[in-house]
């Protein structure tokens, strides 16, 4: 009987060890962690003069985009981020599809910007919960407002020269500009600290100069583009009509813009779609990686006690 008791004592001081080191292997992911990381990187469409999907079918012409974000839990279902984005954006007229008679136009751009917004995000299944029991998979909606560089460029030759000084169309706009990011996005729980993320994020802006083009045609300051070019491209800022009038009808057999058709013309030369009141906007879609913030993620991964590491053998 004293045999039986002594191992019945063995056993539950066996078990108790046991237990106790299983609740405080488990106790690390215990954390209702607010912040987390993530990086993504995807294709970037540019809309606007240059471009039309919906229209003509013109297919995918992308460009590409880098993204990191901050981001904290702010309720059951909803988080706050702030967003920063590195993007390229550009537009060609010869891919364009012939029923929107933009080709002949022969004009293009490209764009090197950087993005800062602060987004709101609402969630399908909630996400203020402890680490481990996270959601495996997860939808959520997202609108907010931020701001954008906006430098264009178009190709003189072999340089590429920044077209918002030149004030093509006489009509100058903002180096910075308001941007307004909607959309939708997944998430797929990797591990404990870790998501993968899945975006679709458009940008509508308040700006019709993303590409540089405006107007429909240039009837109201193409005098003012032949005065800065001169005779023979001898005039103050020659570049301006170079860049503005990129039609093969109006240049001369040199590749220079020919005056007296352009003057004979009237300036009923071609540049954007004639639309009004139509502002120019970009789209991404991205993969990422999302990191949670947690406790035991600094203390036992990144910045390890190796010292003392047998104070965490169960952590």
């Amino acid at each position: 009987m004293q045999c039986l008791l002594k191992q019945i004592s063995i056993f539950a001081i066996l078990y108790i060890f046991s237990c106790n080191a299983f609740s405080q292997g488990l106790y690390r992911y215990r954390f209702e962690e607010p912040w987390s990381i993530s990086a993504s990187i995807g294709p970037t469409q540019y809309f606007g003069e240059l471009y039309s999907l919906w229209r003509y079918y013109e297919g995918i012409q992308p460009d590409w985009n880098a993204n990191i974000a901050l981001r904290r839990t702010m309720g059951t279902r909803t988080r706050l981020r702030a967003d920063f984005s590195y993007y390229q954006i550009s537009g060609q007229d010869p891919p364009a599809d012939p029923r929107s008679n933009r080709s002949a136009r022969n004009l293009h751009f490209r764009a090197r910007n950087l993005e800062a917004s602060l987004i709101g995000e609402y969630h399908w299944k909630p996400v203020k919960l402890y680490n481990i029991t996270r959601n495996f998979f997860n939808l959520y909606a997202f609108a907010g407002v931020g701001v954008s560089t906006n430098d264009p460029k178009a190709q003189l030759g072999t340089a590429w020269i920044d077209l918002r000084p030149l004030q093509l169309e006489n009509n100058p706009y903002n180096k910075y500009i308001m941007v307004f990011p909607t959309g939708i996005g997944a998430k797929y729980k990797l591990n404990v600290y870790t998501d993968l993320t899945f975006e679709l994020n458009y940008r509508w802006t308040l700006s019709d100069y993303l590409d540089d083009i405006s107007a429909y045609n240039v009837s109201e300051f193409y005098q003012d583009l032949i005065a800065d070019y001169g005779t023979f491209g001898d005039g103050p800022n020659p570049n301006r009509l170079k860049l503005a009038i990129r039609n093969p009808n109006f240049l001369d057999d040199n590749g220079e813009p020919d005056v007296q058709k352009i003057l004979n013309n009237g300036g009923r030369i071609r540049r954007g779609s004639g639309l009004e009141e139509r502002f120019d906007g970009y789209l991404s879609l991205n993969l990422g990686i999302e990191i949670y913030l947690s406790p035991d993620l600094w203390d036992n991964f990144i910045f390890r006690n190796r010292i003392n590491e047998k104070r965490f053998r169960f952590w």
